[in-house]
């Protein structure tokens, strides 16, 4: 295959709704491309994107896949990415590398909950944005009206560069108001015949023409500077601005075409090879230091490992684009995240499940390697002379959906483990930890979607009955005034027996608390508890009341209480312990002793000092279609929430910022997606523990009490 110079290449993501023929159109570029011979159907279910067993059984996208297709000397690398937020990881990845979104319309429905969604990130990534309606064969096309929607939600900057003549089951020729020609399909075969435009058309091909100049001499001021005096642009000025203007988020340039029937699927590889920008066309991305990579063969070599895939067979393939520099098969690279040495025994290019071995990559091109022993999704590799160079990595969002999973079968637990750590090398998206204070293994993602089909997986992949069931919170316990206690352990048994007694003040630490006054500290340690807040131990024995030496045993005693609270069993923190008397036995004292007894008194003060019981908080930020704010405000207000402001996002959106418990998030994306139509989208990030209401307290702690009972 031919090495393809920087300037040659053109990366572009495929994204929009799900079933807006994206992996269709990726299947019709490949067959322009002469990358197939034969178009594959999702129906049919043998396209180059959707090879998954998974996508083959649902008939969609689920991960993104790396194709290329070439295409009068230019290689396209394309990514088909899914359309359902949940998997909104492989969007965020894909506008990472590519260097142009193209947003897939279906033209019976416009403007969908999948276009408004991933437009979002392309604003956040701020990538260029070509429109591309699709499905203009189908009866109830309709053009016009998705200009329409287009225009209410993104503004008067979308400007049809393509137009239809005729839609429905006879869609065969559009008029190219860019080049001012007609150009009719030979249905299947990607043929074009072009010709001048008829009269019938000529007026509003000519308005539509006019904007196109307009938006393009406004990218540059000379162009504007001759645009006054001529009124018009040359061909090659038209191109140079307009490819401006699509760089900097001017212009939203609209093409037409079916790509089921391969009309007008040529003509939109054109578009791409004239106006889509080359790699290092567009703004240089950043190091993590804040210096900027220069998209030159002639720089040293840095590439970003974007995706990662385990394929049957093969092991681990590491998905990247290369940044910069030059890389060859056989060479050794830095990854710069790990310091590990890593050689590149072979390059691919890649079309679905099909690799294509390549010599040679150059700065701006997609491709792929496998068998780096030590490389991960978002980690940088370098060449020996960039050694130290880390790019910015992809920011993906927070998990959203969170639940407790478990083997049906216990001997599968270890397996479980196993196939998670599998799939979070897939998808850095989802999370999972074994939760020692909940004692359950707990998966979060982006929605239940992402989590259903992580179910399917393990039980039809990988053979492991599993079970989702509720997560439990992580409450905190805490106090609010001041106790003292006095516990005497004391145990006779023959021989040598068991003495220890323990005088202690427990009070509430606070932020910028001095310490008490009410007896000399003449020991103090402040420990910083691994799951939030403090513990402050305070020694203030006097006159030998209790031995140094037993002061560390009556420290245990305390931590094993403070990890097993006595209200709900829960992590118990911000908490002063002041020991200030006691009494020991010149025989029977001994460590374990005054560990009870320290433990003991501490659980009598604790519930003498009016303890409360903390609860997660999160800071959530709801983004929805204005119409919706109603219904959103009404549901977060049932959930306990805190509104803390509204902005407006767009012309068309409202944003909610809202402290809510975690206790009342449990299937929230479910909830908001059924309130707003899958229109809305969130995320959330913890704030803070905060103080449960008392209802809600009694009912945790009678629920307590059942569960202790049940396991006596």
């Amino acid at each position: 295959m031919k090495v393809y110079q920087t300037n040659e290449i053109r990366n572009i993501v495929l994204i929009g709704g799900a079933k807006s023929g994206k992996t269709t159109l990726s299947e019709a570029m490949l067959f322009e491309g002469g990358v197939i011979t034969r178009r594959g159907a999702v129906e049919d279910k043998n396209t180059v994107s959707d090879y998954r067993e998974i996508e083959l059984e649902r008939q969609n996208s689920i991960s993104s896949t790396v194709m290329y297709s070439e295409f009068e000397g230019k290689k396209i690398n394309i990514i088909d990415a899914p359309g359902f937020d949940d998997f909104v990881g492989e969007v965020v990845a894909a506008l990472k590398v590519c260097d142009t979104a193209v947003m897939v319309i279906n033209a019976q429905n416009g403007v969908e909950v999948g276009t408004e969604i991933t437009w979002r990130y392309t604003s956040k990534h701020n990538s260029p944005v070509v429109f591309v309606v699709n499905q203009m064969d189908h009866d109830k096309a309709n053009f016009d009206e998705s200009i329409r929607q287009m225009k209410q939600y993104f503004g008067e900057k979308v400007i049809p560069v393509q137009y239809p003549v005729n839609t429905g089951a006879s869609f065969n020729t559009v008029i190219d108001v860019l080049k001012m020609k007609q150009l009719k399909f030979t249905s299947g075969s990607g043929k074009i015949e072009i010709s001048d435009i008829p009269e019938s058309e000529k007026a509003k091909a000519e308005a539509l023409h006019g904007k196109i100049i307009e938006a393009a001499a406004e990218s540059d001021e000379k162009l504007m500077e001759k645009f006054f005096e001529e009124g018009t642009l040359s061909e090659e000025e038209l191109l140079k601005g307009l490819k401006q203007s699509i760089i900097k988020r001017d212009i939203y340039p609209v093409l037409c075409l079916s790509a089921k029937q391969d009309i007008g699927v040529a003509a939109f590889m054109q578009f791409v090879n004239d106006l889509v920008p080359a790699p290092d066309e567009v703004p240089s991305h950043k190091t993590i230091d804040g210096k900027e990579i220069k998209c030159s063969a002639k720089e040293p070599a840095s590439a970003l490992v974007f995706k990662t895939s385990i394929e049957p067979h093969i092991g681990q393939v590491s998905f990247f684009k290369l940044f910069s520099g030059e890389i060859t098969e056989g060479l050794d690279m830095v990854d710069a995240n790990t310091g590990s040495k890593e050689r590149l025994s072979q390059l691919f290019t890649v079309a679905g499940k099909t690799r294509n071995k390549v010599e040679k990559f150059v700065a701006g091109d997609i491709g792929a390697s496998i068998k780096l022993k030590d490389v991960h999704t978002n980690n940088t590799i370098n060449s020996t002379k960039n050694a130290g160079v880390e790019i910015e990595p992809i920011v993906y969002p927070e998990p959203k959906f969170r639940t407790a999973v478990r083997a049906k079968n216990q001997g599968d637990d270890e397996k479980l483990g196993g196939i998670l750590r599998i799939v979070r090398e897939e998808d850095p998206t989802v999370l999972y930890e074994q939760s020692i204070e909940l004692k359950q293994l707990i998966v979060m993602g982006q929605g239940e979607l992402q989590l259903t089909v992580l179910k399917w997986r393990i039980e039809n992949i990988d053979k492991i009955e599993i079970e989702y069931f509720a997560p439990k919170i992580p409450y905190r316990e805490t106090i609010t005034k001041s106790a003292k206690s006095m516990y005497r352990h004391k145990k006779q048994s023959g021989g040598s027996g068991q003495f220890g007694e323990v005088h202690m003040m427990i009070e509430p630490y606070y932020e910028g608390k001095v310490d008490q006054k009410e007896f000399p500290i003449r020991g103090r340690e402040e420990i910083n508890l691994n799951w939030g807040g403090k513990l402050f131990y305070h020694n203030c024995i006097v006159g030998g009341a209790i031995d140094a030496r037993f002061i560390p045993a009556i420290l245990k005693g305390i931590m094993e209480k403070i990890e097993e609270g006595p209200l709900t069993g829960s992590y118990a923190r911000d908490i002063i312990v002041s020991i200030y008397d006691g009494k020991m036995h010149p025989v029977d004292s001994n460590e374990i002793s005054f560990k009870l007894a320290g433990r003991n008194a501490f659980r009598e003060a604790f519930k003498n000092a009016a303890p409360k019981i903390l609860e997660p908080i999160y800071e959530v930020e709801v983004i929805m279609p204005s119409e919706r704010m109603g219904d959103v405000m009404t549901d977060l207000q049932g959930r306990r929430a805190i509104v803390l402001g509204m902005d407006s996002e767009g012309s068309n959106y409202q944003k909610i910022r809202a402290r809510v418990p975690l206790a009342e998030l449990n299937r929230y994306s479910t909830a908001l997606s059924s309130v707003t139509s899958g229109r809305a989208t969130y995320g959330m990030k913890y704030v803070d523990y905060q103080q449960v209401p008392g209802d809600i307290q009694d009912q945790l702690l009678k629920a307590y009490e059942a569960e202790q009972k049940d396991e006596d």
